[in-house]
């Protein structure tokens, strides 16, 4: 739908200004309501109009000319100056989608003072590169970020764009596919491509994990996804690979902020970085209860890892949810995974699978966990996971000896 304001009929009471939410409208010079670029269509100010001068046309959409849009895209996440992780996977799976497609893999990169990070994504496999580089984007905001992605998405016309399934992504990737009305995926964990209609088949699990959906975007271009952290692994970095890096100024400001940040407050405790971990040592149901989690602890610290769990174990309270793996955790994808005491539900699985090598602990010989390890050990936790400790704490103390 759209929203429009007939000059003819407005009065200039101002009562739409009033009531509108987002600061999108105001008076102008004339004393004449107009829309800004901060209306987002709520129809607040149409039964606010005492003139009726405000109202709304339901536009009917047709099939976009897709032929128009190409080259796959990314949005390369960065923190503090750094790039994520996440940023890194979306480049080299927008590698591999890009050369079944022929096309070129662009990503965009938004911040301030971050133009030396766009060497490192064209060395995982980006030709060109996207700076948008502004004071006012040094820290995420939802408004700022959103126009300035717009823009330039609607100028260039990408045929598909993912975005890590973040904080930050969620938040952005669903307010640019209402704004370019399109569609959009979220917590995929496997994308392909149909080479026969060029469609982007974005698979994710659904009715609570039991099945696996796969679902594409006929009609509206850019077909977008969000992506987990985790389900692609990082590219190797080619320090030969050359790239294109194009400067790109925002026609932002002041005026397209609707919140204002007034300070960031650093957590105090510790956050577990579960999707960054190369070692996971995960506890379950069969830890039998929460202090046992400490010998779960011991594995990982002798290992350099972080400690995970299963729903069952996080939902009994024995743990925090953010160490839970799984459809409805984090999605993870370290070096090696040892999974204690858990039977392996396809909710969980779809949170580790991707796992360069998977260990399982489980006395129960037919739990689902073994089909997809690597290495399975039947037997009791209690007796397996100190032996582990106990060859690891010896092999640790000759090395220091050496």
């Amino acid at each position: 739908m759209a929203i429009s304001i007939d000059r003819d009929l407005c009065n200039g009471c101002g009562l739409c200004v009033e009531i509108c939410p987002f600061n999108g409208v105001k008076l102008d010079e004339e004393n004449i309501a107009v829309l800004l670029d901060a209306c987002n269509e709520c129809g607040a100010c149409i039964d606010e109009c005492p003139v009726e001068a405000i109202s709304v046309t339901v536009i009917k959409e047709g099939i976009i000319d897709v032929s128009q849009y190409s080259g796959v895209w990314t949005f390369a996440e960065q923190r503090d100056g750094k790039l994520t992780r996440v940023a890194r996977q979306l480049v080299g799976k927008a590698r591999q989608l890009a050369d079944i497609l022929g096309v070129r893999v662009e990503t965009v990169l938004l911040g301030h003072d971050i133009a030396n990070l766009a060497q490192e994504l064209i060395q995982c496999g980006a030709d060109n590169v996207y700076i948008i580089d502004h004071p006012l984007l040094e820290n995420y905001q939802t408004d700022l970020y959103t126009k300035a992605i717009y823009d330039l998405t609607i100028e260039k016309k990408p045929e598909v764009f993912i975005f890590g399934a973040t904080h930050m992504g969620r938040d952005l990737a669903p307010r640019l596919a209402q704004r370019i009305t399109t569609g959009l995926t979220a917590d995929c964990t496997e994308l392909t491509i149909d080479e026969v209609e060029r469609l982007l088949l974005q698979t994710r699990p659904a009715f609570g994990g039991n099945i696996m959906a796969t679902i594409t975007c006929k009609n509206h271009r850019p077909q977008m996804a969000t992506v987990r952290p985790g389900v692609f692994r990082e590219p190797e970095k080619d320090p030969t690979r050359k790239g294109n890096v194009i400067n790109i100024t925002p026609e932002i400001s002041e005026s397209n902020i609707l919140t204002h940040l007034v300070k960031f407050l650093k957590l105090e405790k510790k956050i577990v970085k579960l999707e960054e971990a190369e070692v996971i040592v995960s506890g379950g149901r069969g830890l039998k209860k929460p202090e046992n989690f400490s010998l779960i602890q011991e594995l990982a610290d002798l290992l350099g890892g972080e400690v995970g769990a299963s729903r069952a174990a996080v939902d009994a309270g024995w743990i925090s949810k953010d160490h839970q793996v799984g459809q409805t955790g984090k999605t993870v994808s370290p070096k090696l995974y040892i999974a204690c005491g858990i039977s392996g539900a396809i909710q969980h699985r779809a949170g580790m699978q991707t796992s360069e090598t998977i260990v399982a602990i489980n006395k129960d010989p037919e739990a689902p966990i073994f089909k997809i390890a690597d290495i399975g050990i039947v037997g009791d936790l209690f007796r397996v996971v100190p032996e582990l400790i106990s060859v690891l704490k010896v092999k640790k103390e000759k090395e220091m000896v050496v």
